[in-house]
């Protein structure tokens, strides 16, 4: 059902049905409630991914200074966005006067029907599967650089590219991972990937400050106004994690202080973000690649690192899985478990990543498009219709900016990645 006016009444609440609906939370199951410490770790695990590596390759085309801006403004407006989706779901609890709202697709139902529902379940879907088509590229094109010389016009058996061979080693395996049914037995699978990214990135850090004191390459400030919706797409790609806000305020202890915590978080990921893309794109200037830790040279660090960072991201494949199989499953079978379906979709997530070239291209698509939507669309469209009858004229301008913003954002951003997706390489 709709948010509508006859839902001001304190006395109006939302039928619970009595068997899994369309309405039913995906989140349903009590958990015990984290400590500011706890969601502060939570929160950076769910943001922190694999966009980050495409930064330094993105300074690149943007120019560092002109990065770093739009990276702490898309860091500033995401945060912005999750807080609107946490006051909403706040005000629409005061109107019930119970909690059934433990996500982004229970909001989007109660505030748009089914319709919202079926929003948020594309959207998320799209993404997720985006990013697990991100880690294949980048797991085939790290292994291509590190065992075949970088050579990807070779073919193995006369018709299979070292990236295609890659790929395809890797859909057994995933096909075994994806076929554990819950996330409780992927959990160790979770600490350990975030270990080792922690730790690469650490190392990739330091390897940049080493080459860049040694090695001055040309830098450029600010690059061409024409890249400028490449590079805020491939900074939303970075950020995304608006999915799980919910949720991770849902088992925060204290709610109140959840907007600061989240808000450090944020800045410490920007932080973090900002030095990996400057130190990345000082170290190597106009010949840094779309995957960063390839301008390393051979040895054993930068082989250390690029198999962990494979390895990392081989393991969070299945979990970043989850949501869709979650989706599909519900949508298709009922809520029950589908061996099939599960290995259909890893199909065709390996199909489309034997089809893009280019990791940094593909992140810059994927927050173009999908994350956009999700991140300032959604957030926006749920909030103004929530508090239409209590915003301002300044709240009402700010909601239809952000609208407006994803929107543009999005549809030239998608078109700037697909020209660089199709355009080609030297």
């Amino acid at each position: 059902m709709g948010f509508d006016e006859e839902a001001g009444s304190s006395s109006y609440t939302l039928p619970v049905p009595p068997y899994p609906r369309e309405d039913t939370p995906l989140l349903t199951k009590s958990k015990p409630l984290s400590t500011r410490s706890k969601t502060f770790a939570n929160v950076f695990i769910a943001i922190v991914g694999a966009g980050v590596l495409g930064l330094p390759y993105t300074f690149k085309k943007t120019g560092w200074i002109m990065g770093l801006l739009m990276l702490f403004s898309v860091a500033a407006l995401t945060y912005y966005c999750m807080m609107l989706l946490v006051h909403t779901r706040r005000k629409l609890e005061t109107i019930h006067g119970f909690s059934k709202i433990n996500s982004f697709g229970d909001l989007g139902y109660t505030v748009c029907g089914s319709v919202g529902r079926v929003a948020v379940d594309a959207m998320i879907v799209l993404a997720q599967a985006g990013f697990c088509v991100s880690y294949l590229i980048f797991i085939a094109n790290t292994l291509t650089h590190m065992i075949n010389n970088s050579t990807t016009s070779q073919t193995i058996l006369g018709f299979l590219s070292p990236k295609a061979l890659y790929i395809w080693g890797c859909f057994p395996f995933q096909l075994g991972l994806n076929s554990i049914p819950t996330l409780t037995h992927l959990a160790p699978l979770s600490i350990f990937a975030d270990i080792v990214d922690l730790g690469a990135m650490g190392i990739v850090m330091v390897e940049d400050v080493m080459i860049s004191m040694k090695q001055r390459p040309a830098l450029k400030a600010f690059g061409d106004f024409s890249v400028f919706s490449y590079g805020i797409g491939v900074a939303v790609y970075a950020f995304e994690g608006v999915g799980m806000i919910l949720p991770l305020e849902s088992e925060t202890r204290n709610k109140q202080r959840f907007g600061r915590i989240l808000g450090w978080c944020m800045a410490f990921i920007s932080l973090l973000y900002g030095s990996f893309g400057a130190l990345g794109y000082f170290a190597f200037g106009e010949e840094t690649k779309d995957i960063i830790t390839t301008n390393f040279g051979a040895g054993l660090v930068s082989t250390l690192v690029n198999v962990g960072l494979c390895v990392n991201l081989f393991l969070t494949f299945p979990l970043m899985m989850n949501p869709v199989y979650e989706v599909v499953e519900r949508r298709f079978c009922d809520y029950r478990y589908c061996l099939w379906l599960r290995w259909a979709v890893v199909l065709g997530v390996s199909l489309v990543a034997l089809l893009v070239p280019n990791f940094a291209d593909f992140l810059s698509l994927v927050g173009s498009s999908v994350c956009c939507v999700l991140g300032f669309v959604l957030p926006a469209l749920f909030h103004l219709i929530v508090f239409k009858q209590e915003l301002g004229w300044n709240g009402i301008v700010m909601d239809a900016a952000l609208l407006v913003f994803g929107v543009v954002i999005g549809i030239s951003g998608t078109w700037s990645s697909l020209m660089e997706i199709v355009a080609p390489k030297a």
